[in-house]
């Protein structure tokens, strides 16, 4: 009999959600929360988190919460927002149903790939979010559920909806940060991790109504090893779940570790240590790709988290604050970032730089990616600073974050500079980011902590026997936050091995970022800038001097029909005049701040033989300034002409051998040297700086322009005429050759 009244009452309500418009949906929601009880709503809340927040499998949008933006429609999100509000009637439906202790099954097959697997292959996942929750499936059964409680459920669904729906159309310019959903995330952040005050308390349905109990607690755990090879430590089979041991201390946060832990399994645990290992093959392929909304949504994270952190007082922040009785929610502001982020969150990173498109997209990741290596500029003393134009010395009290995020900074730097070495630093949006990059590296002492970092992990291990080295690791987490803290180490060389070895395996190889490999690296990078720099110097004058209209330039396919610049149409935010001072502002500034960073006297380009330029920096090696390069094709060029085919013939005509070379040569003494020195064929391109060759092609390419005949086939006509031309020539020659013997 209650089943069928539950039964009616959901038949009923959701033929009047569909009938109904949207504000008057919700207000009867509203009512329904208010009036009913929680064993008639536990029946409807699965299907009303999925009306909301879209399902699972991305066909059902739901209310569309990543579009829905008040200028564009003010009273439906104004209405969407009340509803959803930590304090509003949504959560106020989740508290209600979590007193009554109720459960809700959510498909294994929808979580992120490595916990997917883990959990399919029973051995129950590294994070505590997991464990206590894993239901078999019956005799035959569909597949693995967790069993979540009302806040669980909630928070899953709401984090996933940004990954399972599909990704917004190029054609919809929508402002991600003006959106409901990244406006929700900001909502639900500061109020479940306050960085004032404590976390509000559970909202009763009623005045004097029953309150959320807590969620079910893991007893504390030890600690084992975290991302290394030997994963024995993390493998407990599911069948060896704890029981249920509910802590009292965590009643105060349970919700604001579980939100936090929902965010960072759902948008970043997408790839596991081996499966990044595996990825370092270009055979690889891709698992996961987030979406640009998707990073600008971790960001929001990223930044509230260190804002979390260092809402911490002085005396709480310091490491003896862990020997005296401190809150629940105090501890877990110390260990929100190294335990529940930070290796999920460098995997991320590393598949982002590794395989997001060489565009301005990039930008996304490069400012997530900075707002994780700068914790000072989210600090409550960040007011007092901005004021000044110059930047502020970064404290040493930051030194600790620094040596222990050691990778962040120094791995991921390498990635970026291999990817700006790819790009067209010409582009104003391509010279902003490494301007923004070397801008953040330059900041006073922070270039000093990176390398004081580096030379701890990269110190001998004295006094410590070889086989103890497999000891070193990170503490992760297996258990509640709460459980036994590690002895604090005060060995600053063992915390840095411990975090490299952490997220790299023990068998890494480190390249140091002031090493000569990376040193190399920006020597070829301040090369490309200088001549992004010259490169948009010639197209302002270009665009300066060309006159409108359809000219012979234009033609020549140098720049759009129609316009006055001569420089392609692209992704150069209209190359024009302010578009070429912000591109040589970024790139002059940035080689001013690689030169603050790796103390560099001068680095830029010098006139070499022949006006080409070479890289000067008296620091590095010597770059064999007039020496002769080695031809790299002289064996192949020998083997061709040595043929007795027509091949061979036809190479014999191109490539000049010794003897026709020698016969230009009018000094006796020339003649002599050219003689005593073995020289075999090789191609010569003087003809090409030949103003006969120019003007020739010059007027070849004018009557071509006179015929409207295009560029493209006339090139193509002038090769093949060309190739018709040397074949005869080939022939002759060889005939004059046969005659002479």
């Amino acid at each position: 009999m209650v089943f069928s009244l539950c039964s009616v009452f959901q038949a009923s309500l959701k033929a009047d959600y569909i009938n109904k418009p949207f504000a008057q949906r919700c207000q009867d929601l509203v009512k329904v929360i208010e009036d009913f009880p929680a064993k008639e709503l536990h029946t409807i809340f699965p299907w009303l988190v999925e009306s909301i927040f879209g399902s699972l499998d991305g066909i059902l949008v739901g209310w569309n919460l990543r579009c829905l933006q008040g200028r564009v429609n003010p009273v439906e999100y104004s209405i969407a927002m009340e509803f959803l509000d930590p304090g509003g009637p949504m959560m106020k439906l989740v508290y209600k149903l979590q007193a009554e202790d109720y459960k809700f099954d959510f498909p294994v097959s929808y979580l992120p790939g490595p916990v997917k697997a883990s959990i399919q292959e029973r051995v129950l996942p590294d994070s505590p979010l997991y464990h206590n929750k894993v239901q078999f499936p019956p005799t035959g059964g569909l597949g693995l559920n967790l069993a979540l409680n009302p806040f669980e459920y909630y928070i899953f669904f709401f984090a996933l909806s940004l990954i399972t729906q599909k990704p917004l159309p190029v054609s919809l310019h929508v402002r991600t940060s003006d959106c409901a959903y990244f406006i929700l995330v900001d909502r639900y952040l500061s109020w479940f991790l306050p960085t004032e005050g404590s976390v509000p308390p559970p909202l009763s349905s009623s005045p004097g109504g029953a309150s959320a109990s807590p969620a079910p607690r893991t007893p504390a755990m030890s600690f084992a090893s975290y991302g290394l090879h030997d994963t024995s430590l993390l493998k407990r089979h599911i069948s060896h779940q704890t029981s249920v041991n509910a802590d009292p201390a965590s009643h105060e946060i349970w919700r604001s570790e579980t939100l936090l832990q929902v965010f960072v399994e759902m948008w970043l645990h997408h790839y596991s240590l081996e499966l990044y290992q595996k990825m370092q093959s270009p055979h690889a392929k891709e698992s996961f790709t987030p979406t640009e909304e998707h990073v600008l949504v971790v960001r929001l994270l990223l930044k509230h988290l260190h804002a979390f952190a260092n809402s911490l007082k002085p005396e709480q922040a310091s490491p003896s604050a862990h020997s005296h009785a401190t809150s629940p929610l105090e501890e877990f502001k110390r260990a929100a970032v190294p335990r529940f982020v930070q290796q999920k969150l460098y995997l991320f990173l590393q598949h982002c730089f590794g395989h997001w498109p060489l565009d301005a997209s990039f930008r996304a990741v490069l400012e997530m990616w900075l707002s994780y290596l700068q914790p000072w500029r989210y600090a409550p003393e960040k007011q007092a600073q901005s004021n000044d134009s110059q930047p502020r010395c970064v404290s040493e009290k930051w030194a600790p974050f620094v040596q222990e995020n050691l990778l962040m900074y120094t791995k991921l730097f390498v990635a970026f500079l291999n990817r700006a070495l790819r790009t067209d630093l010409v582009s104003p949006k391509n010279a902003l980011m490494v301007f923004r990059v070397a801008k953040v590296f330059a900041q006073p002492n922070l270039a000093e902590m990176i390398q004081k970092g580096e030379q701890l992990f990269l110190e001998p291990e004295l006094g410590i026997p070889h086989r103890q080295h497999r000891l070193f690791m990170a503490p992760t987490l297996t258990g509640s936050f709460l459980s036994p803290w590690p002895p604090v180490v005060t060995d600053a060389s063992f915390k840095v091995k411990s975090h490299v070895y952490s997220l790299e395996g023990q068998d890494c190889k480190y390249t140091p970022m002031f090493g000569p490999e990376v040193r190399t690296l920006v020597l070829r990078l301040a090369w490309l800038i200088t001549q992004a720099k010259q490169t948009a110097k010639s197209i302002s004058d270009q665009c300066m001097e060309s006159p409108g209209g359809f000219s012979f330039l234009s033609w020549l396919g140098f720049s759009p029909m129609g316009t006055n610049c001569p420089y392609p149409a692209n992704d150069l935010d209209e190359m024009g005049q302010d578009s070429v001072r912000k591109t040589d502002e970024y790139l002059e500034k940035a080689l001013e701040y690689l030169r603050q960073i790796f103390r560099v006297r001068a680095v830029g380009l010098v006139q070499g033989p022949l006006g080409s330029p070479y890289l000067r920096d008296p620091l590095s090696m010597d770059l064999g300034l007039g020496s002769r390069p080695i031809p790299g094709f002289a064996g192949q060029m020998v083997a061709l002409c040595s043929r007795n085919d027509f091949l061979g013939s036809f190479c014999r005509y191109h490539l000049t051998e010794p003897v026709l070379a020698n016969r230009h040569l009018l000094s006796p003494v020339g003649r002599r040297q050219a003689a005593s020195q073995t020289r075999g064929p090789r191609l010569s391109l003087r003809f090409l700086g030949s103003y006969r060759t120019l003007l020739s092609l010059l007027l070849a390419f004018f009557v071509a322009y006179l015929f409207r005949v295009g560029p493209l086939l006339c090139t193509l006509l002038l090769v093949l005429g060309y190739v018709l031309y040397a074949m005869a020539m080939t022939v002759l020659t060889e005939r004059g050759k046969l005659h002479q013997l």
